[in-house]
């Protein structure tokens, strides 16, 4: 039996492989990695969200790895992060982080994300063929994202590359390694802003640690690290994705330049059409579990592959199709259930704020390579442009 993802096939365009996987079973076991072990993909919408909520789905990766004898050596801050960890704890510091996500804190940072928009499109080449991912869908989001933590200008480019190098797939040594450079450099962050405190999201969070004792050092690291990754990654690769997805629908791309007021209303489906995560982060099961019509056993990882569900004709007609007027709130690009995405509002402010300044600025913008040559990122995790170019 082979992994049918890993045909090279896949990267461009993972949705048949989906959608033929899916017409078999909706929950079906695949194997994973070079050792014949197996794990159960979930390509169904319905089977996707009934196990996004299912506690029995543990996110506890290092209990898992530690009962399989792993040499993995990813750094704990990395490894233990929020989102691999389970209630009480994931709820203790999901709570401490949530306030930051608000609805007017995102508002408050409109300014600022539109500022630095407006800087980033005014170096744009008019003329000339550039790439739209290295010139806006990486910078802004970790601009972004950098100085709501507080992180350094000069010390950005570092965090974005380990950020990258996090995601490298088939890699395990460059992985670990970028997982002990991002903690080492947030500890020595946390430590220089004890030295001299500052207004930011992690000032408010050391603040937590030193006062009210909430966070071990440990989990403050770890929280620090999750926040930088996860505050950029699916933004850089949705606002990548949504742009091709509008480059290669002209008529929908020329409905929004002149509506952009429309932008808002429409990122939904943005999402839905080619999900920034293409598959959930690590789950498995504590106990024996049926999923839709497959029997799971206990101790195997199940792979939520949020991309498929939102293809899923059971509960979007018509999925291959981009339709800017479809109701598509009920996508999964986001997660579902208690780990649902923290920092969505932001991200989809983010875009939102991107696609109005393109459409505005830049209404003739086109690709400048055929779709079949643009360059994928080589991972199952996420689903994201290498290089997008372009003309404006």
């Amino acid at each position: 039996m082979t992994d049918p993802t890993q045909d090279p096939r896949f990267l461009q365009d993972p949705y048949p492989t989906y959608a033929a996987m899916r017409s078999r079973c909706p929950v079906q076991s695949v194997p994973t990695g070079s050792g014949g072990h197996i794990s159960y993909l979930v390509t169904g919408y319905a089977e996707a969200r009934e196990a996004l909520r299912d506690a029995r789905l543990s996110k506890d990766t290092a209990a898992f790895f530690a009962g399989n004898g792993s040499r993995r050596r990813l750094h704990p801050a990395v490894a233990h992060t929020m989102l691999a960890s389970d209630p009480p704890k994931h709820t203790r510091l999901r709570r401490l982080v949530t306030k930051a996500f608000t609805a007017g804190a995102v508002t408050d940072m409109r300014p600022f994300i539109a500022r630095v928009t407006d800087e980033l499109l005014d170096q744009w080449p008019v003329g000339e063929r550039f790439d739209f991912v290295a010139s806006l869908a990486v910078p802004l989001p970790v601009i972004v994202i950098c100085e709501l933590l507080g992180v350094p200008k000069e010390d950005r480019p570092d965090v974005q590359r380990w950020s990258g190098e996090l995601f490298a797939a088939g890699k395990s040594d460059v992985i670990d390694a970028a997982s002990h450079s991002m903690a080492d450099y947030m500890t020595t962050l946390i430590a220089a802003k004890r030295l001299a405190p500052g207004a930011s999201l992690l000032d408010r969070l050391i603040s937590e640690r030193d006062g009210d004792d909430h966070l071990s050092e440990e989990e403050l690291v770890s929280l620090a690290v999750l926040l930088l990754v996860a505050g950029h990654e699916t933004t850089t690769n949705f606002l990548g994705n949504a742009t091709l997805a509008l480059l290669q629908h002209r008529a929908e791309l020329d409905r929004l330049r002149q509506n952009p007021d429309d932008v808002p209303a429409v990122l939904d489906e943005l999402l839905r059409f080619d999900s920034p995560v293409s598959t959930a982060t690590f789950r498995f099961t504590t106990e024996a579990v049926t999923l839709g019509c497959t029997d799971i056993p206990a101790g195997v990882p199940v792979l939520v592959a949020l991309g498929a569900a939102n293809r899923d004709p059971e509960r979007f007609p018509s999925p291959d199709l981009l339709d800017l007027d479809r109701d598509a709130a009920a996508h999964l690009s986001f997660g579902h259930g208690i780990h649902r995405c923290v920092g969505a509002p932001l991200a989809k402010a983010e875009v939102e704020i991107a696609l109005r300044a393109v459409l505005t600025r830049f209404p003739g913008i086109r690709l400048a390579a055929p779709t079949d040559q643009l360059d994928w990122r080589r991972t199952r995790l996420v689903r994201g442009l290498a290089t997008l170019p372009v003309l404006v």
